[in-house]
């Protein structure tokens, strides 16, 4: 008598078609492995966002508070004080020994709209927003919830990755905004305590700025906010380890996105001033 017997194999739970997956292989190094998975995770996520059905809006709603409740006082605040302290005492020490504190107006319009405004965007929300974004996702991860999405048929890129990126995008567009105020306050305070008229410090601003340089400072801590999004949640969807490797995630999403905020505005001003000349002349 033969008796025939049945084995059940089990596998890995199915992933999401999108979802970003390390590959394991020894020969391609680990930082491209990574870069190469954060532009799939990138490619993904910018075709699931404009794939119907649309069912992101609640979850992208509550992201979009969450920011907003987290980043809003930390981002006016540093704002502020770089603009009040480093930038604007320092040189007006330095254009008071000429005489030329007229020309602090000038300084700001590159210190403060050029650099200081998205680049103390992009610094809070990698540091706020996306620490909690990438611990949020990581624990998900190490508890296997993602993985229940994917067999309940929810696509856990467009559910958890569209909402974030969006939200993160928009929102450091909108703080460049908050920046650039709580910037120009601490410059006005600067001339204020110097008991300078703020007269010609507004002429000499307003004769430097251009909407051109506006638009580039937005667009720079649009693109910052996107960047740091994408790193963030694949270093969160990809943290394995339990609470520990949860917290090498963060630790690494935070460094990942600081080296690439450098790279960005490094590239994106050399960019700008080589196809505007204009911006270099001094007026």
């Amino acid at each position: 008598m033969s008796t025939a017997t049945s084995e059940t194999t089990t596998g890995p739970p199915p992933e999401a078609p999108g979802r970003p997956r390390k590959p394991s292989s020894n020969l391609i190094p680990g930082f491209v492995i990574e870069i190469g998975g954060m532009v799939l995770l990138t490619a993904n996520a910018l075709r699931l966002m404009l794939t119907p059905p649309f069912d992101y809006g609640p979850e992208l709603v509550a992201q979009l508070r969450f920011v907003v409740k987290i980043c809003w006082f930390p981002l006016i605040l540093t704002s502020f004080a770089l603009s009040f302290g480093p930038a604007g005492i320092q040189a007006s020490d330095f254009l008071g020994l000429f005489g030329a504190l007229d020309r602090l107006g000038a300084a700001y319009e590159l210190i403060v709209v050029r650099e200081f405004a998205p680049f103390v965007t992009a610094i809070v929300i990698a540091g706020v927003a996306g620490t909690a974004i990438c611990a949020d996702l990581g624990a998900r991860e190490v508890r296997e919830e993602t993985d229940a999405l994917a067999v309940m048929g929810v696509e856990p890129v467009k559910g958890l990755v569209v909402p974030r990126l969006i939200a993160i995008t928009v929102m450091a567009i909108l703080f460049d905004i908050f920046s650039l105020l709580a910037g120009m306050s601490g410059a006005v305070l600067v001339v204020v305590q110097d008991h300078a008229p703020l007269g010609p410090f507004f002429s000499s601003f307003f004769a430097n700025a251009t909407t051109l340089e506006l638009a580039a400072s937005v667009l720079k801590a649009g693109i910052y906010g996107a960047v740091i999004a994408i790193v963030c949640c694949y270093k969160g969807m990809n943290a394995s380890g339990g609470p520990e490797g949860v917290g090498r995630a963060v630790n690494q999403a935070v460094v990942i996105s600081f080296l690439m905020i450098g790279a960005i505005d490094y590239s994106f001003t050399q960019l700008l001033l080589a196809t505007h000349p204009i911006l270099s002349e001094v007026r």
